[in-house]
């Protein structure tokens, strides 16, 4: 049976990262993988999503609208924004932080956190909401906003969590093995 992730988030923050490790992941236990990235104008900050396809039965990267098991976004507006892709009874996965867009910075009117969240809860029901500006305190480094959501992913069942950090081990350069691995761990 097909597994079907959407990971979304803006320019920087390390969406690609992620997919490719879920990919790697996933392609280490045995499994057939078929991946995609819509960028747009991500190195100005814009939206990106990766769609990851996990199973035998996947014949197209692209993830159907309504047919997501995980939404993993990198920020709150942007889990908003993607979350006709999940399907009913679909997790997500959500860092509480909101990116504001410029629009909303020129306009005057700033996007709000709680509201979003609670939007999500309402329609997706089965929401993990993590704070990762706490997180990227407590380990130290702003860089692993990416790894800490992969990390609840896995506690909500996504993956395991040692074919996690095998993959980043793969994927990841040696001398921020420890510190990726790290905020895999974290919890709250």
């Amino acid at each position: 049976m097909a597994k079907n992730i959407i990971i979304c988030g803006v320019g920087g923050q390390g969406t690609v990262l992620a997919a490719k490790v879920l990919s790697q992941a996933a392609i280490a236990n045995g499994e057939r993988v078929l991946s995609a990235e819509t960028i747009g104008m991500a190195q100005r900050g814009g939206s990106v999503v990766s769609h990851v396809r996990i199973g035998g039965d996947v014949y197209s990267p692209l993830v159907p609208q309504g047919q997501a098991d995980v939404l993993i976004a990198f920020e709150a507006a942007e889990a908003v924004r993607n979350i006709a892709y999940l399907k009913q009874g679909g997790t997500v996965i959500v860092n509480k932080k909101v990116v504001q867009p410029v629009t909303a910075s020129l306009s005057g009117k700033a996007f709000d956190e709680n509201e979003m969240i609670s939007y999500l809860q309402k329609v997706a029901g089965n929401v993990v909401a993590v704070d990762t500006d706490e997180a990227c305190r407590e380990l130290g480094s702003s860089k692993v906003v990416n790894m800490v959501l992969l990390g609840a992913a896995s506690r909500a069942g996504l993956i395991d969590e040692d074919e996690l950090k095998a993959a980043i081990k793969q994927l990841v350069k040696p001398e921020f093995y420890e510190l990726n691995v790290r905020a895999v761990e974290w919890k709250k």
